[in-house]
């Protein structure tokens, strides 16, 4: 799976299914020729405005995540797990601090790490995403400057976002900076890096999360539209955290508050309402962060409400010394070290999907449909062939059908009407 796709135009990438809505093209490009917008199914996608420069073109259809997905180089003394990829070490922990232990989404250690690296002065700012001020149901690409800004930014963003829009014109500070996102965002970053060399110059740490899929905007719509309400009322909208996994609570202008328990929120899987390009992506594991959290409960299905606990994966040389500063400095708290084992048994369809995605991408292919280029380094091949010939077949018939059916496919993108 060497080949680069033949992607001719960002129209075909988003119509095609392998758009997340990340923002890198445009911040490429430049938001004079492309548009980010919210479509009427919810997933915010790019739109071409203008005519975009061939060079700039060129370097999209090189780093795009959603039809590039690059693995990182194994580093000396590191091991690698067919599943997982490279590891220097797993544990369980969570964020030192109580208070943001409680708020956080699970234990609050990607928060921890973030806070740390401003404390200790490694970094002048964070790139995250966090509640758009004055659009609280949307999220924003915010430039932390604080350990109590990057705290005000912690919590669960269960919708679209587009991270990399921002991130030339954090490379055009000149500064030093970390950056949290999910595992296609960091590849993201990755793929622009060599491109770019002041990625590796400037960007001190990327930090992802354990990535199950991300959710389209109309997840959220249809919440607040089953209490009643519309997006203008809403004036918070947080999806898990004080408490772990906490509850979702929705705020309106009338002075209104509704909850819903994780399990209400998430029990019904068809109302999961996850991006087509997340159903075939072969890395929610973040193999090309620095350091990579997720939850940590069994079967990832929570069973109590508790104090907040995360896995934590430190993958690099660098997520190592950021990782034993944070617990240095009194950041991070380790409880215990993991196993492989205990990995899979919390995170089951991440080991299920990263075994089947070599067949599901063959199906697609099968099926005519363009696929994305996946490095061999993330081992999609060695894992089909631990497969049987059945659930190899079963895994690719499912994909193929699935295409011939458009569940793959989008849309041309037109912008939705005001809420």
């Amino acid at each position: 799976m060497s080949d680069r796709p033949s992607f001719t135009s960002l129209a075909e990438i988003v119509e095609t299914g392998h758009c997340m809505g990340c923002g890198l093209c445009q911040s490429i490009a430049g938001k004079d020729h492309i548009a980010v917008t919210i479509t009427p199914d919810g997933r915010q996608r790019p739109r071409q405005i203008a005519p975009i420069d061939p060079e700039h073109w060129a370097l999209i259809a090189r780093t795009c995540p959603g039809i590039n997905v690059s693995a990182p180089p194994i580093e000396d003394g590191f091991a690698v797990d067919p599943v997982w990829g490279q590891l220097d070490r797993v544990v369980l922990g969570h964020a030192s601090d109580p208070d943001l232990r409680f708020r956080a989404a699970g234990g609050g250690a990607m928060t921890a790490l973030a806070a740390s690296l401003l404390a200790r002065g490694e970094v002048d700012f964070v790139m995250q995403v966090k509640a758009a001020a004055d659009a609280p149901m949307r999220s924003e690409t915010v430039f932390s400057r604080s350990v109590d800004e990057v705290i005000r930014a912690s919590g669960s963003r269960y919708g679209p976002s587009t991270p990399l829009d921002s991130l030339r014109a954090a490379l055009d500070l000149g500064e030093r900076f970390a950056v949290v996102g999910k595992p296609c965002d960091i590849t993201g970053i990755q793929n622009y890096a060599r491109e770019e060399p002041r990625v590796a110059q400037q960007c001190k740490a990327m930090l992802a999360i354990v990535c199950g899929g991300g959710p389209e905007f109309r997840k959220s719509r249809d919440l607040v539209h089953d209490l009643g309400y519309r997006e203008r009322d809403v004036t918070l909208m947080r999806y898990r955290g004080y408490g772990n996994p906490g509850r979702a609570r929705v705020e309106t202008r009338d002075g209104s508050a509704m909850e819903l328990t994780y399990a209400e929120l998430w029990d019904d899987e068809s109302k999961w309402c996850s991006q087509p390009r997340c159903r075939i992506c072969p890395d929610g594991i973040g193999e090309s962060a620095d350091v990579v959290s997720g939850d940590f409960w069994p079967h990832c299905q929570p069973t109590k409400e508790d104090a907040g606990f995360n896995s934590i994966m430190v993958r690099t040389e660098r997520g190592r010394a950021l990782f034993e500063a944070a617990q240095n400095s009194g950041f991070l708290t380790v409880v215990r070290r993991l196993a492989v084992a205990d990995m899979c048994y919390t995170q089951p369809h991440q080991v299920t999907k990263k075994r089947e995605m070599w067949a599901r991408l063959r199906g697609l292919e099968a099926a005519g449909h363009p696929v994305m280029r996946v490095e061999d380094g993330l081992r999609l091949r060695d894992l089909a062939e631990g497969l049987s010939v059945a659930e190899n077949l079963r895994a690719a018939r499912g994909a193929r059908l699935r295409a011939h059916r458009d569940r793959f496919s989008e849309d041309p993108v037109t912008p939705a009407d005001e809420d």
